[in-house]
């Protein structure tokens, strides 16, 4: 008996001992709380089947009802569609030519509206169900851990880690304002009061993430008067650079003056 009880210990420990020296599976980190992820919606105020999108965007980024999940809205207003009745004051080419890239890497072409999530997956903004569990799917990839804060006229954006093998990326700041609405007077949506999920008012890119996989920038805060700081929020993004996959997120109210 006492011969078989120092087999097994024995066996225990090398056990152990084997264990102790694999190396370590590659794994999401553990982030405290929920996980972010980031949908964008390519939206425009003249696409009559816009606003069913924004409507199920800005309900799911109220409601929050993805179990562990964070979910990040950005409302990017696309500029196509000015040409045709309606000139949609919160487009920018900057955003038409964003979603052309994602187009381009989905193998798709540029449509509204579009929902884009942690830059992985695409499909139409309004299908409700649909989004909520490629927002869920979206939230089992390996993150980055990273941190976004505001003061004063300042922000800072730092990265702590990025998974192991990811290949080039950068980190972007943008400025969301939610509440945002338009009365439409022409085109596709005359007469509507549309009301905006949040509406991505400017889209900076900070720089590269070091080999080391960290990065750290105090960008300036350029918020026009118009804005209600009230609303603002600063969103962190760390994309890879060739995919265009978001590896991790953060957002942080802007505080009071």
């Amino acid at each position: 008996m006492k011969a078989l009880l120092f087999l097994t210990m024995s066996l225990m420990g090398l056990l152990a001992v084997l264990v102790a020296a694999r190396p370590a599976a590659k794994s999401r980190p553990v982030v405290a709380g929920r996980v972010p992820v980031v949908v964008e919606l390519f939206t425009s105020e003249g696409c009559s089947s816009c606003p069913a999108a924004d409507a199920t965007l800005r309900e799911l980024a109220a409601a929050q009802s993805v179990p562990g999940v964070e979910v990040i809205a950005l409302g990017e207003h696309v500029d196509y569609w000015n040409r045709l009745g309606w000139k949609d004051g919160f487009s920018s080419p900057a955003y038409t030519a964003r979603q052309r890239q994602y187009a381009a890497g989905f193998g798709t072409g540029s449509y509204t509206p579009q929902a884009v999530v942690s830059g992985r997956y695409e499909l139409v903004g309004s299908r409700t169900g649909e989004l909520a569990a490629i927002v869920a799917k979206a939230a089992k990839a390996p993150q980055a851990v990273l941190t976004v804060a505001t003061s004063g006229s300042a922000a800072q954006v730092r990265v702590s880690s990025v998974p192991t093998g990811t290949p080039a990326t950068e980190v972007l700041l943008a400025i969301t304002e939610s509440g945002l609405a338009s009365q439409v007077g022409r085109g596709e949506n005359a007469g509507l009061l549309l009301q905006h999920a949040a509406v991505v008012r400017q889209l900076l890119s900070l720089g590269h993430v070091g080999a080391d996989g960290t990065f750290s920038a105090s960008p300036p805060l350029a918020l026009h008067t118009s804005w209600k700081r009230a609303n603002l929020r600063a969103v962190a993004l760390v994309q890879e650079v060739a995919s265009r996959r978001i590896v991790g997120a953060a957002a942080v109210a802007l505080k009071s003056e």
